[in-house]
């Protein structure tokens, strides 16, 4: 046993969850007028039947929103179908660029930083707050519905993902401070916020989204007496800084809600494979699993039971998803080191490994199941592997 959970299997329980969430993605492909590959519920049940892609080429699409402080790109179950869980945002800010205050009604936010250095403000229900700088390898958690903002620092501003728990999802159709400002009277405003009517003559007449300033300065330390109301738990975890566990094939840092307990919906980890490197066969009991592929060249393929198997190559700012309880496996196919984020949408991380599994099971019960000596399992591990070299 290792520090991630673990859970019992019962029999055919991989099988039955591939089946539900291909269900899940069928409804959501009839939502977004994807005829073509809607699966009668006969065949996701039981029969054999072609997978749908469990890829997106994130990194190649253009740009959906661009701003003089930046520009946002968007993956959900619109563009995506397979995705039913998540949904992803590839960010950039400008230095000085700000993603407005906004909140979002719907879904939790996980983030990584992927380049450059950005500033994070949140509020809480309760109304404590907390400012943070954040780097490169840093990861941060709004819970959902918690009013929060984005800037781009110096020297180079920042590039980011965004992932969100709810396949449903779009970042353009968040709660934003200046669109509603916008379309509320004046002296609305006024009266709420204590203030001249004038005051709001020049204030933007819809939404800013994402806005250019000047690049803030540093967070005064220590701060002023009376101005510093901090929630118990930071919204912002160094993952980067983590020890990894490494493998003989590649590391990871995992960041769940015991490494980072505000994160009680979600997880993520940092992942690298060696060139040739296999992170093995598993799947997770509890969660969907999101991915960005971040450097190199990997390939993926996801077992969804009923002889249904699918593969896909990934590259630079792709996105993977494997629906929660199907089986899959991640393999570095290029010359390069393999980098690879993934999310789940449970604060807990369990997973159930093919070698860990055959590795608790006497060898008369795996020979039969297989129906081959049980001289055949002679060589293998005798727990979890997790990557090989």
């Amino acid at each position: 046993m290792t520090e991630f959970s673990r859970r019992g299997v019962i029999g055919g329980g991989a099988a039955l969850a591939g089946g539900l969430a291909m269900l899940a993605n069928t409804a959501a492909a009839q939502s977004s007028g994807e005829a073509a590959a809607t699966l009668p519920p006969e065949e996701i049940l039981g029969k054999s039947a072609p997978f749908r892609s469990f890829r997106f080429p994130l990194g190649s699409i253009t740009a959906q929103k661009q701003y003089p402080g930046g520009w946002g790109k968007e993956v959900n179950a619109q563009n995506f179908p397979s995705s039913v869980a998540f949904a992803g945002v590839l960010m950039e800010l400008k230095p000085g660029g700000l993603r407005e205050l906004h909140w979002h009604a719907n879904a939790a936010e996980w983030a990584y930083v992927i380049d450059g250095n950005c500033r994070i403000t949140v509020i809480d229900p309760s109304g404590k707050s907390e400012v943070l700088t954040l780097s490169a390898g840093d990861v941060w958690f709004f819970p959902r519905g918690h009013g929060h903002s984005i800037e781009g620092l110096g020297p180079n501003g920042t590039t980011f993902v965004l992932v969100f728990n709810d396949g449903t999802f779009s970042e353009f159709a968040t709660f934003s401070i200046t669109d509603w400002f916008a379309h509320t009277p004046l002296d609305v405003l006024a009266k709420n916020l204590g203030v001249p009517v004038s005051t709001f003559a020049d204030f933007p007449k819809q939404e800013a989204y994402i806005s250019l300033g000047a690049v803030p300065g540093p967070i005064p330390w220590p701060p002023a007496p009376g101005t510093l109301d901090t929630p118990p738990l930071t919204h912002g975890y160094h993952l980067l800084a983590q020890e990894p566990r490494t493998y003989g094939g590649g590391t990871i840092r995992l960041v769940s809600q015991k490494e980072f307990p505000i994160s009680d919906s979600m997880a993520g980890a940092l992942i690298t494979l060696k060139p040739g490197a296999l992170r093995e066969m598993h799947w997770h009991p509890n969660a969907d699993e999101w991915q960005l592929y971040l450097a190199g060249t990997g390939q993926m393929t996801v077992f969804g039971s009923a002889g249904r198997a699918t593969t896909d190559r990934f590259g630079k700012y792709d996105v993977g998803y494997a629906p929660r309880g199907c089986g899959h496996y991640i393999e570095n196919v290029g010359d390069d080191e393999l980098q690879l984020l993934i999310v789940l949408n449970s604060g807990t991380y369990e997973e159930i490994s093919v070698t860990q599994w055959l590795a608790s099971n006497p060898k008369s019960l795996l020979a039969n199941n297989f129906s081959v000596p049980e001289t055949a399992f002679d060589g293998i591990p005798k727990g979890e592997v997790f990557i090989t070299g």
